[in-house]
């Protein structure tokens, strides 16, 4: 396929480089100008778009993509697929699809998990919003870039399944934390704690396979020194874009909003920014319950 890119940082650039390694002719654009391995520089937004059979978008948030869908819409082809693989706001989402599909495109929202190792590895997740048929068409891309591509319904819903399973990790990710904080004040060992809790009812992602203790469980980033595997900045923006989302639905979610006030405080208040959204537990080591 002919694939414009239009986005090419920490993840765009190895996602849009894996295209270009599996043979397709991808043009990107960057503001940053970068050069990547196979893939031919545009001096535009619209340059990159115009003529291909698939653009993908990946930006930092939804004003942005809302500025170059505005660019980008206008140059590309009748029948192209405009895929956006930014994590941003339903509303923003739902809006580009909108003025997509007015100019005869076939839009996706198809936010990503796996961070930057996923997108150099070519093993991201895509959860994706859309029509089937234009789901399709991207299918033999999402299978470079990826491991699991799910179509979970119409525009936005891609988006809507992102930072609803980002909720639940940042919320997961909080209680585990507290939970081993608790656990060495109750003189409980960690790693007698991570055997029993990994095989129980307690069990989760951010327990299982990606634990917050140093030296227990799987290589995580608390074994790097929380260097980023997911940052918490990152996690933050995610929680913001579900509270976003709360309110434009008129959802009640308590535990959602406290989760995204513990990280405002952590990233904002503290020293969490540029440290793994897991170093929350190294917070909770340091205080007591006043």
């Amino acid at each position: 396929m002919k694939i414009g890119f239009i986005g090419l940082g920490n993840m765009g650039g190895p996602m849009a480089a894996n295209l270009a390694r599996a043979g397709h002719a991808v043009t990107g654009f960057d503001t940053a100008q970068v050069s990547v391995e196979g893939v031919t520089a545009a001096a535009t937004a619209a340059e990159a778009a115009r003529g291909q059979d698939v653009v993908i978008t990946m930006l930092p948030n939804g004003k942005i993509l809302r500025a170059v869908a505005a660019e980008i819409i206008p140059a590309m082809t009748a029948g192209s697929v405009f895929l956006d693989c930014s994590t941003v706001d339903v509303d923003s989402a739902r809006a580009v699809a909108k003025d997509a599909e007015a100019a005869g495109l076939l839009p996706l929202d198809a936010p990503v998990s796996g961070g930057v190792g996923g997108a150099q590895g070519g093993t991201l997740t895509f959860m994706v919003g859309g029509a089937e048929g234009a789901f399709a068409k991207a299918a033999p891309l999402f299978e470079i870039m990826g491991q699991k591509a799910v179509h979970c319904g119409p525009s936005g819903n891609g988006q809507a399944a992102k930072i609803c399973n980002n909720m639940i990790l940042g919320a997961t990710m909080i209680v585990t934390c507290e939970a081993f904080a608790l656990a060495d004040k109750l003189g409980l060992d960690r790693q007698a704690m991570f055997d029993v809790v990994s095989t129980s009812s307690g069990y989760s992602w951010s327990m299982n396979a990606y634990c917050p203790a140093p030296g227990v469980g799987p290589q995580s980033p608390a074994d790097n020194g929380y260097k980023p595997g997911f940052a918490a900045d990152l996690m933050l923006k995610d929680l913001r874009l579900a509270m976003q989302a709360a309110e434009s639905a008129d959802a009640d979610t308590p535990i959602g909003l406290a989760a995204t006030r513990l990280y405002e405080t952590f990233v904002e208040g503290e020293d969490g920014s540029g440290r793994d959204f897991s170093a929350m537990l190294p917070r909770f080591e340091k205080r007591s319950r006043g």
